[in-house]
């Protein structure tokens, strides 16, 4: 049966003939087109109690611009992945004649994205060039597995990038080397403690700042007011994180590439020393020079003065010559000194802390 004007299933628009400024009424079917659920949601919300009930006219119920308005509050909690109880009791606490703006707010502030990044889209060719023409179905599902990629329903050759800075970090890695299911276990790995991080901040955060508009339902005073908070902190965790990153980089990369270095130093000075021994009388005789047969014995240091191994020192003669071993030492041992004072400048009290 079609709707006609001023039939109880017509939405009728405020400001009609004999009824200014009155608020618009619907059947269930037009207020199912209306906010695009279904006529059985609509009913299995009633049921709930997630929906008020409809006014009955007659045979038929009528709807109005509230239970509209309250369905499209509950699209979006679902949209943010509330469940209908947590809806429920969301509603029920602040359906008292206080409304729900500010609530709704705090809500849409705290699960909004956390990043002005947009998201894209990346046919499998594209990715295949992205990534040097590899085309690994395991790297892609685990990428899909990770968030990374997410299939486009009807179109299996394309993807939808939510992080394209995130994929393109991966692309960099791999034309460094690294193969794709190294990338995708790091990440793994990364985002484990990346959200312990983000789990100590909201604690943080919650005991500090948050804790007291949480232990009773807050007035739209105080919801508004916390969303501001949130607005507010939001980015000092990104910050904090890029701050100390950036500091951990330094100080773990100039470590890391100092260890590495000094390993090769050793490794050249061993093959050095192995030279001098394949050189027989030669290195004996440098050897003899360096540490005269009648010389006191040098197991034990004397004031002043420390008894290097004899590989090492005929390794160190054979890098700089006899004349510079001393000297060597001397410049070697000064440079140790300077990095670890170096070290204890840059990383501070951590130090102390990492060595216990």
């Amino acid at each position: 049966m079609s709707e006609q004007p001023g039939h109880p299933g017509h939405p009728r628009r405020h400001g009609e003939a004999g009824r200014p400024g009155r608020e618009r009424e619907y059947r269930i079917e037009a207020l199912a087109h209306h906010s695009g659920a279904t006529v059985r949601t609509i009913r299995a919300y009633q049921d709930r109690g997630l929906l008020p009930k409809p006014e009955r006219r007659g045979r038929a119920n009528v709807y109005r611009d509230t239970h509209l308005e309250r369905l499209h509050q509950i699209a979006g909690l679902l949209d943010r992945g509330y469940t209908l109880a947590s809806i429920k009791e969301l509603l029920d606490a602040w359906d008292t004649g206080r409304g729900l703006g500010g609530v709704l707010g705090l809500v849409a502030e705290v699960t909004a994205p956390w990043s002005d990044e947009e998201a894209g889209r990346i046919t499998r060719a594209e990715l295949g060039d992205r990534f040097g023409g590899a085309q690994d179905d395991d790297a892609i599902e685990e990428a899909v597995k990770l968030g990374v990629l997410v299939r486009v329903p009807d179109a299996p050759e394309e993807f939808l990038v939510p992080s394209p800075q995130e994929l393109a970090v991966a692309a960099e890695l791999h034309a460094a080397g690294v193969p794709l299911l190294a990338i995708t276990g790091h990440l793994r790995e990364l985002r484990t403690k990346v959200e312990h991080i983000a789990g100590r901040f909201l604690d943080f955060t919650t005991e500090h700042v948050f804790q007291q508009y949480l232990d009773h339902p807050p007035t739209e005073e105080e919801a508004t007011e916390a969303a501001s908070l949130v607005r507010r902190l939001r980015p000092l965790a990104q910050q904090a994180i890029d701050v100390e990153l950036a500091r951990a980089m330094r100080t773990m990369a100039t470590r890391h590439l100092r260890r590495h270095l000094d390993a090769e130093v050793v490794d050249a000075g061993a093959a050095d020393a192995g030279a001098v021994e394949a050189s027989g009388a030669v290195g004996a005789m440098a050897a003899e020079e360096a540490v005269p047969a009648d010389a006191p014995d040098h197991s034990l240091p004397r004031p002043g003065s420390v008894r290097l191994p004899d590989r090492t020192f005929r390794a160190v003669e054979a890098l700089v010559g006899p004349e510079s071993v001393a000297a060597f030492v001397a410049a070697a041992v000064e440079r140790e000194v300077q990095a670890r004072t170096m070290d204890a400048l840059v990383i501070g009290p951590e130090a102390g802390q990492t060595a216990g």
